[in-house]
């Protein structure tokens, strides 16, 4: 995140006395990536942020591999996943290799008894159906349908549902989440070319701040475990803070579509990225207007990288059989490309209303067993002439 951002309040200089009416000191903890050269943000507690009571049980929530060396196109069925109480249990990882885990949720019920918080990895949160509020210890973002959440690893948060039919996408990334370098200029600012730019964000608001003792179980994910660690105070004690590491939002309904006069390439549509992978957003556009132009996409090579696919609404123009839900996975290896029909029937359209998320990954994905019970089984003949 290239924008500085604060909410309550912090003395005006940081690593200096920042005293309480009481007399005594709050409690100041610089939160950083990447050591100390990431992004960071300074905040300020109540309490000593260090205060453990117990160490619980742990639970390994390391997804069981089915496939490991896959070369065949899928077609999941995320709706098919069941709803579930538990934020976290209502979590199914479908596609898993050493830089992000993919998966989907339905959780019904609000994240309340407890705390979480993912030290492994960055996550994002792609909101399918449902409204509600990410709370967290930096401030609070409502979200709805279409937003994006991107969650630092480190960040302490709840969720709280407004709805009981909720349907989530999410990656959880072991590398940062960024905006793509070429959108910004040396300084970080998003460019006039940007598909979206700095008024776009939802950032983090009304700070909760509470200056309470007891005990408060936190769930922390580590190295693909889920401890349970009891602490001596409130999780959202920080009175304020400032800096560039913090959670944000993103309506993938506020991002503009670049366009052409022929066929635009995947990487227009490009959101998010890491060192490891891409997000893109398709999204309602125009389609090329060059006289001759073909505006299905056309064959390509997945050579360096596996495409996953989430449709989430609207007509899909290059693929038959797909509805909101689906996951499409196009293996690195071989090529794919527009369905039977489509490629010649897309000819002298002039917009599309798809929207769909795609997550690129320049290593291969492997296939979990929670991904094989929502295989559709036969989508690699999907090209057959019928």
């Amino acid at each position: 995140m290239p924008i500085y951002h604060r909410l309550g309040e912090i003395p005006s200089k940081r690593h200096t006395q920042f005293v309480k009416k009481d007399g005594t000191l709050y409690n100041e903890q610089v939160f950083g990536t990447i050591g100390f050269d990431g992004m960071s943000s300074i905040m300020y507690h109540y309490y000593r942020p260090t205060m453990v009571q117990e160490i619980g049980d742990s639970i390994d929530l390391n997804p069981k591999i089915a496939i490991q060396k896959n070369i065949t196109a899928r077609k999941l069925i995320g709706f098919n996943v069941k709803p579930e109480n538990d934020f976290l249990n209502s979590r199914k990882t479908l596609l898993v290799n050493r830089d992000i885990h993919i998966g989907v949720a339905a959780p019904r019920k609000s994240l309340r008894d407890y705390f979480y918080k993912n030290a492994d990895a960055d996550e994002m949160l792609f909101i399918h159906k449902g409204s509600g509020v990410l709370r967290t210890f930096l401030g609070n973002i409502r979200f709805e349908y279409g937003d994006y959440l991107i969650i630092p690893r480190g960040v302490i948060y709840q969720i709280e549902f407004d709805t009981e039919e909720n349907r989530i996408l999410y990656a959880e990334s072991f590398h940062p989440i960024y905006t793509p370098k070429r959108y910004r200029n040396w300084f970080g600012q998003l460019m006039e070319h940007s598909p979206y730019c700095e008024r776009d964000y939802k950032l983090p608001q009304d700070l909760e701040s509470f200056d309470e003792k007891g005990s408060f179980t936190i769930k922390i994910k580590k190295q693909g475990v889920l401890h349970s660690l009891i602490y001596a105070s409130h999780p959202f004690d920080i009175v304020g803070w400032d800096g560039y590491n913090y959670p944000y939002g993103f309506s993938i309904h506020n991002f503009e579509p670049i366009t052409g006069r022929v066929h635009q390439p995947p990487p227009v549509h490009q959101t998010f990225e890491t060192k490891a992978f891409v997000v893109c957003s398709f999204c309602p556009r125009m389609y090329d207007y060059h006289p001759k132009a073909i505006p299905a996409p056309y064959n390509h090579s997945n050579i360096d990288s596996d495409e996953m696919l989430y449709y989430v609404d609207g007509d899909f123009m290059s693929r038959t059989g797909i509805g909101p839900g689906y996951i499409s996975l196009h293996p690195s290896g071989i090529p794919h490309g527009p369905h039977p029909g489509t490629y010649e029937a897309s000819i002298g359209k002039k917009e599309t209303h798809e929207l769909a998320v795609m997550i690129d990954t320049f290593n291969t994905l492997q296939i979990t067993e929670e991904a094989m019970r929502i295989d559709d089984g036969h989508y690699y003949k999907s090209w057959l002439e019928q």
